[in-house]
């Protein structure tokens, strides 16, 4: 097992977070202060101060995840098997391919060996590039290739560094989401900040660099922040197109990047369709948006050879359920409030019915069993199936794949990030219950005649698609704790808002009585000015001491395992065992697997399933990795044991 030991001159102190002092100079005012006609210079002035703050930001928190990797690993002075070995469970096998790619002659040879690949499934010839989501491997090795970078920037330099820098992506995807919310960029850096502060739970990318989600998620933080923009009251025609595009190619990468994609897109989805049902959305807003998923799953289904996987996904099924029944039902939204809650009673039984159809048929005829032990899973954890499946126990079994545990409260609570966010979310999510109701009581010939807009309770559009995000996700996270990094990012996004945005100082002030401009904008600027204050003084000097913490890689027992490998056994031979060393074992030697991480294929899991059963008399669920090169495992654990004794 990967560990690492103590440094000699280092401190040997708790590690903390921390953050970089960075106070603003000028804050947006709201778009109201404006003329339509063109920017002021005041305008002009925020526009690039807070442009020039969420870059640093950005920056800040790429040199801090990648000073993290290196102080705890000593990266730089380590051997090269060690940096391999340091590619935990699957990011070793994904990091194997761009190492393939790169020893590879030329390119189209690289990409050939790929599409027939051998060496990952013993006596099977598979395509990786319809298996896995690989295709970032492939173009960080070309760009490698083809770039002047050779002579001063190692291969494994260059791709951590590039899964760092998206990092930058990430936190100015949540800095922009927070300043069109709020119409400051004060949010932007609170979230910002926030966002370093609770690392812990919020990215996990400085010791699972090769990890999906650390592509994907940056990715799907800018399609939030694209459909935010999108969502806006009174954005022209052709910002929408522009906007739009920017949803699609956001999406497209999210989904091209992570083979869990299609799950997220669903609950997505979900949200689309019920801002729908409660009038939060215009038509053409969520046929539009629906495109985009549905335009970017099509496009990744090309890139990966008509993958059968994505044709089967519950999210094209819903997305088709949900636009026919939609475009038949045209008087969903007149009548009664009892009449339209007895419509949308119904056509959301129609698309869940019509949903379960296509998918079931889609699966039949394409007979798809790839995700099928996701569902497995779901249905163990819910105690709707059998807990003692294989599928099942092999993700019950680990941590990730939990509840949520209590101590994330605690961390998020220490750094003044829960208590603003509950606050917010509690007040927001009390007035789009207000406004659905009014939403259900008005008819669509109130709605078309401006009704809306004399209401007491209003709510803008891309606050509710924020809002209904991060109570969709927040409930996925409590399910599943692997899942709390699609939560907590947009956590530091809703908190930021909260703090500096004017919908729910507004509903606090008139409370008070005391709902003036002047006290709005006070409080407004003020209390976020006042946090970040806090935030430094209490946390700089636990970032320093963090990122002074020296530590080294030290596993020598599986450095003389690969050794053993690479030199005491044939090229040819194939290796059976736990997954998550099977994964090193393809990288570092190159030999031969029978199973590995990537589980999205029936024939694997049963492969793996053979593979622990027969070694079930040694060890439960984590067996050694044993060697053999016909498969068979009695010879196999014999070869091992040679090596151990």
């Amino acid at each position: 097992m990967t560990a690492v030991r103590q440094r000699k001159g280092s401190k040997g102190k708790e590690p903390g977070p921390g953050i970089q002092n960075l106070k603003p100079e000028c804050v947006a005012e709201p778009r109201e202060r404006f003329p339509t006609g063109g920017f002021s210079w005041w305008t002009i002035l925020c526009l690039i101060s807070g442009s020039i703050v969420g870059v640093s930001l950005g920056l800040l928190c790429c040199i801090y995840v990648a000073t993290l990797h290196e102080n705890d690993l000593w990266f730089s002075n380590i051997k090269e098997v060690e940096r391999e070995i340091s590619f935990r469970t699957e990011c070793g096998l994904y990091y194997s391919y761009y190492k393939q790619m790169l020893k590879a002659p030329t390119i189209q040879q690289g990409l050939y060996e790929l599409t027939h690949d051998n060496t990952t499934e013993s006596k099977r010839t598979i395509n990786i590039l319809q298996r896995m989501n690989i295709y970032q491997e492939v173009f960080l090795s070309i760009l490698y290739r083809i770039l002047p970078i050779q002579t001063y920037l190692e291969p494994i330099y260059f791709y951590i560094y590039t899964v760092f820098a998206l990092q930058t992506v990430y936190v100015i995807a949540l800095f922009i989401t927070s300043w069109l919310l709020s119409d400051s960029w004060l949010a932007g850096a609170l979230s910002g900040v926030w966002y370093i502060l609770n690392r812990v739970d919020t990215t996990r990318v400085e010791f699972t660099i090769s990890l999906r989600e650390n592509w994907s998620i940056p990715f799907f933080a800018l399609q939030v922040a694209a459909i935010t923009c999108y969502l806006r009251p009174k954005l022209k025609p052709i910002h929408q197109r522009v906007v739009l595009w920017l949803v699609f190619v956001s999406t497209f990468c999210f989904c091209l990047t992570w083979q869990f994609n299609q799950f997220v897109l669903l609950v997505q989805a979900l949200i689309i369709y019920t801002l729908d049902c409660l009038d939060f959305l215009t038509a053409e807003q969520v046929v539009s948006l629906y495109l985009m998923q549905v335009s970017s799953l099509l496009l990744v289904w090309l890139l990966q050879f008509c993958n059968s996987m994505i044709l089967g996904s519950l999210v094209l099924s819903f997305i088709v359920s949900a636009l026919f029944i939609k475009h038949f039902q045209t008087g969903l939204k007149m009548g009664g409030f009892v009449i339209r809650v007895g419509k949308l009673a119904l056509h959301t039984l129609l698309v869940l019915a019509l949903t379960f159809t296509i998918n079931y048929s889609a699966k039949k005829v394409l007979q798809l069993k790839s995700d099928e032990h996701i569902f497995k899973f779901i249905k163990a954890k819910f105690g709707f199936g059998a807990t003692r499946d294989f599928d099942a126990s092999l993700y019950l079994c680990e941590e990730a794949f939990g509840l949520l545990p209590l101590d994330t409260f605690e961390r998020l609570a220490g750094t003044v990030l829960l208590y603003p966010y509950l606050c917010t979310l509690s007040v927001l999510f009390i007035l789009l219950l207000l406004v659905a109701l009014s939403n259900l009581s008005l008819n669509g010939l109130g709605q078309a005649s401006g009704e809306k807009e004399d209401r007491t309770f209003k709510m803008r559009p891309d606050v509710a698609y924020n809002l209904m995000h991060t109570v969709f996700f927040g409930l996925l996270a409590f399910s599943t704790m692997r899942m709390k990094y699609l939560w907590t990012g947009h956590m530091c996004t809703i908190a930021a808002f909260g703090v500096c945005g004017k919908e729910v100082w507004a509903l606090y002030l008139r409370v008070l009585h005391c709902n003036t401009k002047t006290a709005m904008r006070l409080i407004r600027y003020s209390v976020p000015i006042v946090i970040l204050a806090f935030l430094y003084y209490k946390f700089w000097p636990r970032l320093m001491e963090e990122i002074s913490e020296l530590r080294e890689f030290y596993d020598p027992d599986t450095v003389e395992l690969m050794e053993w490998i690479r030199l005491k056994t044939p090229k040819r031979a194939v290796f059976a065992g736990s997954m998550q060393l099977l994964a090193g074992i393809k990288l570092c030697t190159g030999r031969v697997l029978t199973n590995h991480p990537h589980y999205e294929d029936q024939a694997l899991r049963e492969r793996t399933r053979q593979c622990f059963t027969g070694h079930s008399n040694r060890v439960s669920l984590h067996p050694p990795p044993v060697c053999s090169t016909h498969l068979d495992y009695a010879t196999s654990a014999i070869l091992y044991q040679t090596h151990t004794s």
